[in-house]
């Protein structure tokens, strides 16, 4: 299989260049001989859109910039996955559909050259009505028709300004990401759809934290996926585990399972390793151990509501470590971002509902070695329905101490509607059956924990 300096097809590694036919000629002759490599010599090299054909390798020598060209009308509409439902959306910078045996690897950047894209987006969130008003946008809003009945997770879908994501792999199979540096994605920055056997390895993952809704790593319906020793610093969740959301996500039926992630190091994302709050699909079988959260909002994240379905199940969380974040450890089945009006008076009503196949149900939650310090906003928040309490959750050998200085309300310690103000920073469970903390020591509060209707749990 050959090996092809994107050179050969004159290029020019100057950051003012337009490359994109010279990339799509490398990628066409990888394809014709049945794969090979295309490498990325040291440069900066602009272009549009990408697309990797399997058995692929793309390699990004050191000191090697493949930067994105952020002009809206090149990411023309493809079918993908936007938040959790199935639409047109705009195409990934870099994207591979049915394909398998692709590697993106090498001490090089991929960068997204993301700030045209932010801006925009707060410009749309400052208007008064937040409907598609470009021709851009209205050109997404005729090919979604129901766009106004889709859920969102607070990245805009009611402008139709569906932002790419920097690397989308959709129906792929066995993807390798490793040692390369992704930056200022417009959107969520690394994000397989429907894949099966990933691994990313020491990939640093970086975007502002102001930049919004930046997510770090979203698999999304994949199995059997491998995250060690990555970094990130994001504008919104770093690692998140999702699988689709509400009805669509349900009719999709394809659940994120059997994920492990070892020994990753993440600062100031919303959330250090999240389950949600697209959970129509499931999520089953996951395993994080040994990861650093620090300055992050909260650090385990497991967040959905009434109407995102889906069951969540065996999930453990070992010997990771906290500092300076508002909530070391996270469950809220109130979450509010990306609700729709019609869906409140359900979404957060406080009295036991009818279980529906839209109702999330979480159990088998296992915490052991969680060390915290510092944290500003509470030292745990765990909030289940009361029709569908979070059931088997056992917290253990952890140290959770709080800032009890910080003047952040314990109510920052998740994002969510419905629930009556917490009065403490100390530990708040409610809606739990099943549930047992042992050994866990509560520095700040006066009390440990704050315990909130018929729960059922035992504390030792």
């Amino acid at each position: 299989m050959p090996t092809i300096s994107i050179v050969r097809y004159n290029a020019v590694g100057d950051g003012l260049n337009d490359n994109s036919l010279a990339f799509r000629d490398a990628f066409s002759a990888v394809k014709a001989s049945g794969g090979g490599t295309v490498v990325i010599p040291p440069g900066i090299w602009m272009t549009g859109p990408i697309e990797i054909p399997s058995h692929c390798t793309v390699e990004l020598e050191k000191d090697a910039v493949l930067r994105f060209i952020p002009q809206f009308e090149r990411y023309t509409a493809i079918w993908t996955r936007w938040e959790g439902v199935e639409c047109y959306a705009m195409h990934p910078c870099i994207f591979a559909r049915d394909a398998v045996d692709i590697t993106i690897c090498g001490e090089g950047t991929v960068d997204g050259n993301g700030s045209f894209w932010w801006t925009y987006r707060k410009t749309v969130k400052s208007r008064k009505d937040r409907g598609p008003t470009s021709e851009l946008e209205q050109s997404f809003a005729r090919l979604n028709p129901n766009y106004r009945e889709q859920p969102g997770g607070g990245g805009g879908r009611n402008s139709q300004f569906l932002a790419p994501p920097l690397i989308q792999f959709l129906r792929c199979t066995d993807v390798v990401m490793k040692d390369i540096t992704v930056m200022n994605s417009p959107f969520w920055t690394i994000h397989p759809v429907y894949t099966d056997n990933i691994r990313i390895e020491r990939v640093s993952v970086l975007n502002p934290y102001e930049a919004p809704n930046t997510d770090g790593i979203d698999i999304d319906s994949c199995s059997r996926v491998y995250i060690a020793d990555c970094y990130i610093d994001v504008g919104d969740d770093a690692i998140a585990l999702k699988s689709g959301s509400g009805y669509d996500g349900l009719s999709v039926a394809k659940s994120t399972r059997n994920v492990m992630i070892e020994r990753c190091t993440v600062k100031r994302a919303h959330g250090g390793i999240v389950i949600g709050s697209e959970t129509a699909g499931g999520v089953y079988n996951v395993t994080a151990t040994d990861c650093m959260f620090e300055c992050t909002d909260r650090g385990i994240r497991i967040k959905t509501r009434r109407g995102r379905g889906g069951l969540i199940r065996n999930l453990a969380f070992f010997n990771c470590t906290m500092i300076d974040n508002l909530c070391p450890i996270a469950v809220n089945m109130y979450y509010h971002c990306g609700i729709l009006e019609h869906e409140k008076a359900r979404a957060f009503s406080l009295d036991k509902q009818r279980v529906e196949h839209d109702t999330p149900m979480i159990e088998n939650i296992v915490v052991r070695g969680v060390k915290a310090t510092g944290s500003k906003a509470s030292a745990g928040f765990f909030a289940g329905l009361p029709e569908a309490p979070i059931q088997n959750l056992v917290v253990e050998n952890c140290h959770l101490g709080c800032d009890m200085a910080s003047t952040v309300d314990a109510d920052e310690s998740e994002m969510y509607e419905g629930l009556p103000k917490g009065r403490s920073k100390n530990v708040r469970i409610r809606n739990c059956s099943n549930a047992a903390f042992r050994s866990v020591a509560v520095d700040g509060p006066e009390e440990p924990f704050t315990i909130e209707d018929a729960v059922r749990i035992v504390i030792e």
